[in-house]
Formats: C-alpha cells, sequence, structure tokens
C-alpha cells in the first residue's frame, strides 16, 4: 500500500474518533429527545390505564440515588443500565398486554439504539469510579427484579403490564429531570 492510501486511512479513523465524540458531546440533547419519544411511544402503546388495574398497584421503589451522584459518567452508567433493562422487560411475554405494535416496536428500538450509543460514550471512561458504579448497578438490578418478579407473579397478565408501564414511564420521566440539569 502506497503512502497516499495510508493517509486516507488515517483520515477516516481520525474522522470517525472526532465525529464518535462530537455524538458524545450531544449526548445529553439527544437523551431528551429519546426519552421524550419514548414517552410518547409509551402513551402511544396502550390506552389510558384500566381502572381495574388500580387495586393491584404496587410500589417498587425506584433507586432514585443512582442518579444523584457526583460523577456524570457515573449518571451515564447508571442511565445506560436503565435503558437495558427497560428494554429487557419489554422484550418478553408481551402477549397479554394488547399494545399497539408498532409503537412497542419503535419504542423498543430508540431504547436499542440509545444505549447503543451510550456504551460508545460512557464506556470510554469506564475504569475510573468503577465502586459506585457497581453499587448503583446492584441497585438498579434489584429494582427491575422486582418488576421482573412482579410481571411474573401475576403471569404477565394485563393490569401487571400495565402497571410495568406506568414504572418506566416514571423510570424516564427521572432520566428526563436528570438529563436536563
Amino acid at each position: 500500500m502506497n503512502s497516499f492510501g495510508l493517509i486516507q486511512i488515517g483520515l477516516i479513523l481520525s474522522s470517525t474518533t472526532i465525529i464518535s465524540s462530537l455524538q458524545c458531546n450531544h449526548l445529553p440533547l439527544q437523551q431528551r429527545k429519546v426519552i421524550e419519544n419514548s414517552l410518547q411511544l409509551l402513551d402511544k402503546m396502550g390506552k389510558k390505564f384500566p381502572q381495574q388495574c388500580l387495586r393491584e398497584k404496587t410500589s417498587f421503589r425506584f433507586p432514585a440515588q443512582v442518579l444523584q451522584p457526583r460523577q456524570k459518567e457515573t449518571v451515564g452508567v447508571a442511565i445506560e443500565e436503565i435503558f437495558q433493562h427497560i428494554f429487557y422487560i419489554f422484550s418478553k411475554n408481551l402477549t397479554l398486554a394488547a399494545w399497539d405494535g408498532t409503537a412497542l416496536y419503535q419504542f423498543q428500538n430508540g431504547l436499542y439504539l440509545q444505549i447503543e450509543q451510550l456504551e460508545a460514550c460512557v464506556f470510554k471512561k469506564h475504569t475510573q469510579h468503577r465502586q459506585s458504579k457497581e453499587v448503583s448497578r446492584l441497585k438498579l438490578k434489584k429494582y427491575f427484579q422486582k418488576i421482573d418478579c412482579f410481571l411474573k407473579d401475576k403471569k404477565h397478565d394485563l393490569c401487571s403490564w400495565e402497571i410495568s408501564r406506568a414504572e418506566m414511564r416514571r423510570c424516564l420521566q427521572l432520566i428526563d429531570k436528570v438529563t436536563r440539569k
């Protein structure tokens, strides 16, 4: 390969690195747009919260402290973790949910794309503050396991899905509040 070809390859690699870092610089703005879109899709997926489900409402106690650490990187890791858990929950046993399939697909796709973007940006700085990140991950895992167990205990019925959808709305609203700061 001649030197001109090597220069071209070097320019391409450096421009993709610059583009990637620019995307990371605009990540909070992208997250706000994704969250706004996700909230709209959650509303579009289902109808109003069914009255018969009100008596089944449960408190999952979102660990809000995971979104309030001192390091921005830790918040980014927590947000990415939340998106992964939401994606996981909304990717299985949805037969009784009776939601709009197109809106659900768009919701899942938006979450997946945001997870990919967060992984690319957040894990560049992954080595620092590892212990606080692990504590956050464990708290989030416990929280989402409660939701998953709730769905399983209720055999993924309509009310359990509607309660879970309302809880995911609350999670996204908390993330939105943090990213706006």
